[in-house]
């Protein structure tokens, strides 16, 4: 390829020779180089935080760094940062309940993973952030597991005879061992139960029998079994049978996917719900066998004890098919760029199954702006009145409007529904007033934010049949169930992370800013976050021994423990709240290792009240960990006056940790201000609180800091 050179300088290059002018050497025009510009590079020439630390003199000490686990795991820029300049990695939310719970109560655990894999292949330990907190937790989780217990009659007639056991007889029905009916223990408020009883000696299942008569058959036929059973303690049972090819089988009770010979029972009412087809003459019979505990007395609710054939005539006929939204919607939708469908299984009333969900980004000039619509297989009847019931809930509070509706939208409307934030029951009458009555129509003009809607019933009122029981859990069974979720919970990402993780968040801001040595609580506050769920409201003040018992349980033996809180340097109060916490539950046999102090200070912080946090902390003998420092700045363009006051605070923070925690309680730092956060964050919105700004740059906190790390 050929090469062609132009010569720019042309005829002026020449004319300038040929002038007059004296040559003057290019080094003798000098230009200062701009401040800020000198500044930085003096900054850029330091060396990593970590390399400041005297490993020799400081071998436990851990500086640490939080950031997002994706950004981590990822192994983008801040992968980068973090591994050049800290020995330990916290995930800012990725560990948390809130992050992991999914709404069927799995685990998620494919990012964590992910971010224990970076770190390990990086060489440093991750810090595990957090196990109990109150904030960040799958609250619409654990709040539908407490929602009260909703039983509906089956559509079908009944075979069994229940009146003489509701009138208080047993006449008809067979007993071994101590069964009688117990008045107001049963599902639904003021009705009976049955109760079985067995004795110190029971140790087989007949030794405590409740047999239904015989039911009449037919070759081909299928029945369908419904009951409701409960114990005082954890108990066990089954139903065995007379007239079935196999009179003792392995069934699925209660539809866990699993059959078994016998089904366990707690303080909680549960399901049992099977089919048998199997039958060898024209009758055949069941029989509660409860003789397997000592000492345990069970209680079978009466009004919900069901058999009957689910391919008979109904006696309800729901014109909403699939209002339980479990096999998806035939229901259409329009209006203000809203959106609809269907929820995440565990997202349903109850926490369980999943619901119909609509989404109104604003408010409307009128309710019909936004609809969704259920057609009717046929026009409804003039002059017949219809029942609706269904359970509604939203993200706030708003109206929404259910009708019957015809083509040319003329209607009949059941009245205004409250949504509120929990889930509440609907029941309400309208009267069809023309034969063209074709869909079912809900609007949603007057409600801005997400709606859920679940078991929608809609029948003509002139049907008999059917009805529904609201059982309403205990406080016992309440926690009962949080403390099992609990465990669950600690025990699944404790024991998944075993092998990476060594040090752990337990228990997070247990202690409340207005009552300092008090627990905080979610009784009677109003406006709770969506995420927020309270442990304690449910366990009492031992939520944090049971957290620390099973954090020990599942982890590694030789892990540390810390409870951590903020605010103990702007509340002295609250500092000794917490090691009073502490020494409670030390005194209930929980191991608590150390005590972490988070710090998102400023720049005008009060100096007196951090050293003496660090002296009252020290004083507990405890590991002492600087769990999420930040200084902020509090202005949007801070002046260079402000950024060294943000460096010499950092700088203060270091030396006063190592001046009032001695050597061997000193856990160590973390850094929770890495950089600043952009003006949109979420978290601490333009406060310039980091090290480096949002461009990386290291700003003179991070020389404040690494001084006080030099004088560790």
């Amino acid at each position: 390829m050929k090469k062609r050179y132009i010569n720019f300088l042309g005829g002026a290059a020449l004319s300038l020779m040929a002038s007059c002018v004296d040559y003057v050497p290019l080094d003798e025009y000098k230009v200062e180089k701009p401040e800020s510009i000198a500044i930085q590079e003096e900054l850029n020439s330091y060396n990593t935080l970590k390399s400041y630390l005297d490993s020799t003199a400081n071998p436990n000490f851990i500086l640490g760094g939080a950031v997002g686990q994706s950004e981590y795991a990822n192994k983008g820029v801040m992968y980068r940062l973090i591994n050049s300049n800290f020995h330990e990695v916290t995930a800012g939310y990725g560990m948390k309940h809130g992050a992991v719970v999914q709404s069927n109560g799995s685990l998620l655990l494919d990012g964590v993973n992910a971010m224990l894999n970076a770190a390990s292949s990086a060489g440093i330990s991750v810090y595990g952030h957090t196990l109990c907190w109150h904030a960040n937790q799958n609250a619409t989780y654990l709040n539908g597991l407490l929602e009260p217990l909703v039983v509906n009659s089956p559509a079908f007639a009944n075979e069994l005879e229940l009146g003489g056991l509701k009138e208080g007889e047993l006449s008809g029905y067979s007993t071994n061992g101590d069964v009688s009916i117990a008045e107001n223990k049963g599902m639904g408020e003021g009705t009976s139960a049955i109760k079985l009883s067995t004795g110190g000696n029971a140790s087989s299942p007949e030794d405590l029998q409740f047999t239904i008569p015989d039911i009449p058959t037919e070759e081909g036929k299928e029945y369908e079994i419904v009951a409701y059973i409960k114990s005082d303690m954890p108990g066990e049972g089954r139903i065995s049978f007379e007239g079935l090819e196999n009179n003792e089988p392995e069934i699925d009770w209660m539809e866990t996917g699993e059959p078994s010979a016998t089904f366990q029972t707690s303080i909680s009412w549960q399901e049992i719900r099977f089919r048998v087809s199997d039958f060898q003459g024209d009758s055949f019979k069941l029989k509660f066998d409860m003789g397997y505990s000592p000492n345990t007395t069970y209680y079978l609710d009466i009004n919900n004890l069901y058999v009957f054939d689910p391919n008979g005539e109904p006696i309800i006929n729901n014109l909403i098919s699939n209002g339980d939204f479990e096999s998806g919607t035939g229901w259409g939708g329009w209006g203000n760029n809203s959106t609809r469908g269907i929820t995440e299984d565990g997202m349903g009333f109850g926490g369980e199954g999943k619901a119909f969900y609509v989404t109104n980004p604003s408010l409307t000039g009128g309710f019909w702006q936004v609809q969704t619509s259920y057609g009717f297989a046929e026009p409804l009847e003039n002059g017949e009145t219809y029942k609706l019931s269904f359970w509604v809930k939203g993200d706030s509070e708003g109206i929404i409007r259910p009708e019957l509706q015809s083509p040319n939208y003329s209607s009949n409307g059941f009245g205004q529904v409250l949504v509120t934030r929990e889930w509440t029951k609907v029941e309400l009458t309208t009267t069809a007033t023309a034969d063209d009555r074709i869909r079912f129509i809900i609007s949603y003009g007057e409600y801005a934010g997400t709606v859920y809607i679940d078991n929608v019933v809609l029948s003509s009122a002139s049907l008999s049949g059917g009805s529904t029981t609201l059982v309403q859990k205990t406080p016992e069974e309440k926690e009962a169930i949080i403390s099992s979720e609990l465990e669950r919970w600690i025990s699944g990402m404790v024991s998944n992370s075993a092998d990476h993780v060594k040090a752990w968040d337990v228990v997070n801001e247990p202690m409340d800013d207005g009552n300092p040595y008090e627990l905080k609580t979610g009784v009677s506050k109003a406006n709770k976050a969506a995420d927020e769920f309270y442990w304690q409201d449910y366990l009492g003040k031992d939520y944090a021994v049971k957290a620390f018992q099973w954090a020990r349980e599942y982890g590694n033996p030789d892990d540390l423990h810390f409870i951590n809180d903020y605010n103990l340097e702007y509340n002295l109060d609250k500092c000794q709240g917490i090691i009073d916490y502490v020494a409670y539950l030390e005194s209930k046999d929980a191991q608590v290792d150390g005590i972490g102090t988070q710090m998102h200070i400023g720049i005008d912080s009060n100096k007196q009240n951090i050293a003496k946090m660090f002296e009252m902390l020290a004083a507990t003998g405890k590991l002492i960990k600087v769990s999420e420092l930040d200084v902020r700045i509090n202005s949007g363009n801070p002046t260079p006056e402000m950024l060294q006051q943000q460096a010499e605070m950092y700088k203060y923070v270091v030396d006063t940790y190592n001046e009032y925690v001695p050597k061997a309680q000193q856990y160590g730092i973390t850094v929770w201000g890495i950089t600043d956060s952009p003006d949109n964050a979420s978290w601490l919105p333009g406060e310039h609180q980091g090290l480096w700004n949002v461009n990386f740059d290291r700003k003179p906190a991070y020389v404040g800091f690494l001084e006080g790390l030099q004088g560790l």
